[in-house]
């Protein structure tokens, strides 16, 4: 008999039953009565998702999904609701409205696209990526993973080799080709080399969300984001004026809503992102907060569990019980504000069998074309500029990490693969 999981993580296994409602043992899933409810969170039995017992091994180039979970068909779904809702909220704005619908339209194709790649060639293609396109900053953010793992350098002869402008349109369009709809575009900070943006906005197929700190928007990319409605920033800040400034500078905070204030006289599609910590989890969703963007004309946020980097700062990072309260509030914000969409990386993942690194549900591209499981995971044993998106999509040491199960590692917040890097790394010796 099948287990099912419900999004705060409680799995349903018939073997044991549920004590607590009076359920034997013995009991499916599916002869649970309707009043039945998620012990922990008190969920209906509909947010529950299947979970296979057994995950099978990893065939030749089709990855299975931990948990057994019908992932493909969720992100995909996923997708058209939040299109769907991104329409609505840019109904008032004709050149919003139309660009919305039309992509609407473009990622119907890519889903087809991304069925028939596992068809034909039976190979799973996540929805998107995420890209370090820079390796430099003109912050130094505390806890900075970038600089943590090497992607930003201030020092010009440890910097990693940078793509070409050419060479990322190249992997882009492939990607889109193969179904791939959204690449997250990172660093270092992306609006340092609009060279490479002004090239990739050329990917019409694909959405580019740029997560940038928002200090170096001015008129040149107020008309450059006009031209390239698939070019969306994010802009990201750590709560309020105190938090941001702490964390990033002095001043900071302003400028990034001067930035937003830029893009709301625009009537531009942006949003927020936000590094949600057991310090301010309860400032940055509470909706006071979320007004004050909403005033900005902020239309997306996303919340980022915070990953402990730098030594001595573990107890900012989520448990499970910080998981699970985050879980919640979101449903209830996306239940109070219509108008916003709410995304949390990587809570929203513990319902689909574990993390979405290594090409289950996403891959990193490191500036140097290097394919790695995640931002927070920098190892690599094949590059895409190399061998294309296809191929890095196969790479050994992404099958290694799935085959381990390393996607269902256990993990007190923030990325899976960042705390069990030791593993990692050991993978990729083991191969040398």
């Amino acid at each position: 008999m099948a287990k099912y999981k419900c999004p705060c993580r409680y799995t349903y296994d018939p073997a044991k039953g549920d004590p607590t409602q009076g359920v034997a043992p013995g009991t499916p899933f599916e002869e649970l009565p309707d009043t039945w409810r998620c012990p922990r969170c008190k969920r209906k039995k509909e947010k529950f998702v299947l979970v296979e017992e057994v995950v099978p091994e990893p065939t030749s180039t089709t990855e299975k999904t931990t948990g057994g979970i019908d992932l493909a068909a969720y992100m995909s779904e996923s997708i058209r609701n939040i299109m769907a809702k991104a329409y609505k909220n840019v109904l008032t704005n004709p050149r919003e409205a139309k660009f919305v619908f039309a992509m609407q339209r473009t990622f119907e194709k890519a889903e087809k696209r991304r069925r028939k790649v596992l068809e034909s060639e039976g190979l799973e293609v996540p929805p998107f990526l995420i890209s370090s396109i820079s390796t430099t900053c003109n912050l130094h953010c505390k806890g900075c993973y970038a600089r943590s793992n090497g992607i930003a350098e201030d020092n010009e002869t440890k910097r990693k080799q940078t793509l070409s402008p050419e060479q990322w349109r190249t992997i882009f369009s492939e990607a889109a080709s193969m179904g791939i709809n959204f690449s997250l575009l990172a660093g270092g900070e992306p609006l340092i080399r609009k060279d490479i943006l002004e090239a990739v906005s050329e990917v019409k197929d694909m959405i580019f969300p740029i997560f940038t700190n928002g200090t170096l928007l001015g008129a040149s990319y107020i008309e450059f984001l006009r031209k390239h409605l698939n070019m969306i920033p994010i802009i990201s800040i750590e709560g309020n004026a105190a938090g941001t400034d702490e964390r990033r500078g002095k001043g900071v905070f302003q400028r990034a809503m001067q930035a937003m204030e830029m893009l709301k006289k625009e009537d531009l599609f942006f949003g927020a992102s936000i590094t949600v910590t057991t310090e301010n989890m309860a400032h940055v969703t509470a909706p006071e907060f979320i007004e004050q963007l909403r005033s900005y004309g902020c239309k997306i946020v996303f919340y980022v569990e915070y990953v402990p980097t730098e030594p001595g700062t573990e107890h900012l990072a989520f448990d499970d019980e910080h998981v699970l309260l985050m879980e919640q509030t979101m449903e209830q914000r996306r239940n109070e504000y219509s108008d916003i969409i709410f995304l949390s990386f990587p809570g929203d993942e513990k319902a689909l069998g574990g993390c979405l690194a290594s090409g289950r549900g996403f891959f990193h591209i490191g500036p140097d074309g290097s394919a790695e499981p995640c931002p927070f995971s920098p190892f690599s044993d094949s590059n895409v500029a190399d061998m294309g998106v296809r191929r890095a999509m196969q790479s050994p040491l992404f099958r290694k990490i799935r085959a381990a199960r390393a996607l269902g590692w256990e993990h007190t917040g923030g990325c899976t693969l960042f705390e069990h890097r030791e593993e990692i790394e050991k993978m990729m010796n083991e191969q040398q």
